[in-house]
């Protein structure tokens, strides 16, 4: 495995060896923003209503099969398989409900339509209804997006120097260890961040995405912050009312067991786009926004690439051009590979393997010692 067009990628006929990590460029380019946009078609950057509601019509028509199929059959199987029925359906519906989340996500980047308003409108429905605080999450993401790699300003899975490590953080770095904080990380990781700003930016006093008055906001954005919490206070109130009528079990079964899935892959999907032993992440003296674009990487979920609208395997021309619909992003991402060469970073390492992998490699960041690059900083994983 390398980096840019050395990652992981398989030849014609057969697949290639993974070969060693290498890291990625981390000079300035020899290209601009501007030049990368010419290289796209002008389509792409065209915004279709019919065509993105299409995409919002299709994944809640599958999503309300399921939820016909799971809880008109599902109740009627033999007792030991309803246990199976109901795992199987917890998995496949919380992927579709990712395929929404990724929709609302693009709402947030006004990429839904030429229509601010109506991209909040739906953005705020379709995240409110999986306890997402959308304005509240758009802010925050739209700063991770201008400050994507910068160790100062960066507001999501901001990697810690070796100085930083916690007292037992040595007890972690070996596999039940490992076990334990991807556990955590994919099932408690999502809430924890929205509440208390785990594993984001420090600021200088308590952080919270539910908070209009939290440092994460300036003052023209806090009213917006409460309509998110009117919007999920909204969705909790329907969820007690349905576990009133239908039972605690009930509700967990058809709604909670998803929500987790969509929740951990959520996290899952946030932190291989931006953990990796090749990428590098920079200080105040070195950061720049177009190399903090580029320190992210395009992973491969296989089938899952097209129920998450392709936000795994197009990231990479996410963060260049955040504004352009996730259904051009594809022909974008074929249109600059040639011009990025080796600053295209692409893992083609399945990504139950690679989560494992950057949790064992990928503890804190240090540079390397080199007077002219010490603004510069790896992973590493000596403790």
């Amino acid at each position: 495995m390398g980096a840019g067009g050395r990652m992981s990628v398989p030849t014609e006929g057969k697949k290639s060896k993974p070969e060693p990590h290498q890291r990625v460029p981390h000079s300035k380019p020899p290209f601009t923003v501007g030049t990368l946009k010419k290289a796209i078609p002008p389509h792409c950057f065209k915004r279709s209503i019919p065509r993105s509601f299409s995409y919002v019509v299709f994944d809640l028509a599958i999503a309300s099969f399921f939820y016909y199929i799971a809880t008109n059959y599902i109740p009627a199987l033999p007792q030991p398989l309803t246990y199976l029925a109901w795992t199987l359906y917890t998995i496949v519906q919380g992927c579709v409900l990712t395929g929404v989340w990724v929709i609302a996500h693009e709402c947030g980047h006004h990429a839904f339509s030429d229509h601010q308003w109506l991209d909040d409108t739906v953005g705020l429905v379709l995240h409110s209804a999986l306890l997402v605080p959308y304005f509240s999450w758009k802010y925050s993401h739209r700063r991770h997006h201008s400050n994507t790699g910068s160790l100062e300003r960066d507001e999501v899975f901001v990697p810690k120097r070796k100085t930083g490590l916690s007292p037992w953080a040595k007890y972690l770095n070996n596999p039940p260890g490992r076990i334990l904080m991807l556990t955590v990380q994919f099932t408690l990781g999502w809430p924890l961040y929205l509440l208390f700003n785990v594993s984001g930016r420090p600021y200088n006093r308590f952080a919270c995405h539910f908070d209009p008055n939290s440092p994460i906001y300036s003052d023209r954005e806090r009213a917006q912050i409460l309509i998110s919490d009117a919007g999920v206070l909204a969705i909790v109130y329907g969820l007690y009312r349905l576990v009133l009528a239908k039972g605690l079990s009930w509700a967990f079964c058809v709604y909670g067991g998803p929500l987790l899935v969509v929740n951990g892959f959520l996290v899952l999907i946030t932190y291989l786009q931006h953990t990796h032993p090749a990428l590098p992440h920079y200080d105040s003296s070195e950061w720049d926004w177009l190399r903090g674009a580029l320190a992210t990487v395009d992973r491969d979920y296989g089938i899952l690439n097209k129920v998450f609208h392709n936000i795994t395997d197009t990231h990479v021309a996410h963060h260049l051009f955040s504004t352009m619909p996730h259904y051009h992003a594809m022909e974008a991402t074929k249109a600059i590979k040639p011009i990025l060469g080796d600053y295209y970073q692409f893992d083609g390492t399945p990504f139950y393997k690679a989560a494992w992998r950057e949790a064992k490699e990928c503890i804190y960041v240090e540079a390397d010692g080199n007077e002219k690059d010490k603004g510069v900083f790896w992973y590493n994983n000596k403790i």
